[in-house]
């Protein structure tokens, strides 16, 4: 007997597509010769059967609206409520990753069933006992809390930990999505195999990790052996303007972050100005910020894909570890 612990609905969850699809379903007009040659030479994308976009308004998109994208195609398609979960989820919720998004759509099934999977959707036969779920555009979906548990289960420490900070993150545009005590009654009240992890990951999250590379940098500094960091600490900057740095070192007076390319060509963050301008306002900030403090460190990716190199970063600027250099990668 099927027992979901059932949540509702929440006010807020997306259901709205990014950009236009266009279906061959509703198009009986379309040459198929001529879609077929679109796609071929590049300026089609093909989501999943029967539905296409155009190519530069896909690639536009962030990794999790690609996601989402195909989830929205998969649900509109299906002949019955499908459930969601595991990445699926997470691009409903908003909740972003590190890596790339799957391709095919994670949906939930009654264990009888199996485990087949074909074409844009991967089955999993796990059944729905005590599985908190909630309702999406006529479908259903596992709550931001179920979604976070069952990806960090799923996952290594490092992924587990930005399954929980996006699950918690309090600056989100609509505030969080859950919270700790949630997250650790939902564990009591569903512990499985797999769920071994997931305390740890929780005990670690936050909800001041302002993205994924923030929580993988929280990550990387305790292996590394740095001490733990105040995350988002305010200074107010000599302009009057507000500086909340990736993490501080109190003991230290260090202040240190993980300096993203976003900011820089992302639309919605340069808010109409241009990538120059995104440049020089960052430089004149940290400039600022650092005769604020004794010490201030930045990185960009290729220190997290190589942690002696952030590690060498960090020394060099005078933040001691207790911990001797690591080797190799």
């Amino acid at each position: 007997m099927l027992s979901p612990r059932w949540q509702g609905s929440v006010m807020g969850i997306r259901t709205e597509h990014p950009i236009v699809v266009h279906r061959r379903r509703d198009r009986p007009d379309i040459d198929d010769r001529r879609l077929a040659a679109e796609v071929k030479a590049g300026s089609v994308t093909r989501i999943v059967a029967g539905s296409f976009a155009r190519t530069d308004e896909w690639q536009a998109l962030t990794p999790m609206n690609r996601h989402f994208t195909r989830v929205l195609e998969v649900a509109d398609r299906a002949r019955g409520p499908v459930v969601l979960m595991l990445n699926s989820a997470a691009a409903v919720h908003g909740m972003d990753r590190i890596g790339a998004w799957p391709d095919r759509v994670d949906v939930r099934i009654p264990r009888a069933s199996g485990g087949r999977s074909s074409g844009a959707v991967r089955r999993h036969a796990l059944g729905f006992d005590d599985v908190e779920l909630m309702e999406w555009r006529g479908h259903l979906v596992t709550t931001p809390a179920q979604t976070a548990l069952d990806l960090a289960a799923a996952s290594q420490f490092r992924d587990a930990v930005i399954a929980i900070d996006q699950a918690l993150w309090e600056r989100r545009k609509g505030g969080a999505l859950t919270d700790v005590d949630a997250l650790r009654a939902l564990v009591d009240a569903t512990w499985r195999r797999g769920f071994r992890r997931v305390p740890a990951a929780i005990a670690f999250g936050t909800p001041l990790s302002d993205s994924v590379r923030e929580s993988e940098g929280r990550v990387l500094l305790d292996r590394l052996g740095f001490p733990r960091p105040v995350l988002q600490k305010k200074f107010v900057l000599p302009n009057g303007r507000i500086a909340r740095p990736d993490y501080y070192f109190e003991d230290f007076d260090h202040a240190a972050e993980f300096d993203g390319t976003g900011k820089y060509f992302d639309p919605d963050l340069l808010a109409g100005r241009t990538p120059q301008q995104a440049l020089l306002e960052e430089k004149d900030r940290s400039d600022a910020l650092r005769r604020m403090v004794s010490a201030l460190s930045r990185w960009r990716t290729p220190a997290h894909l190589k942690p002696t190199l952030l590690y060498d970063i960090l020394t060099a600027d005078g933040l001691p570890s207790r911990l001797p250099r690591p080797r190799g990668h």
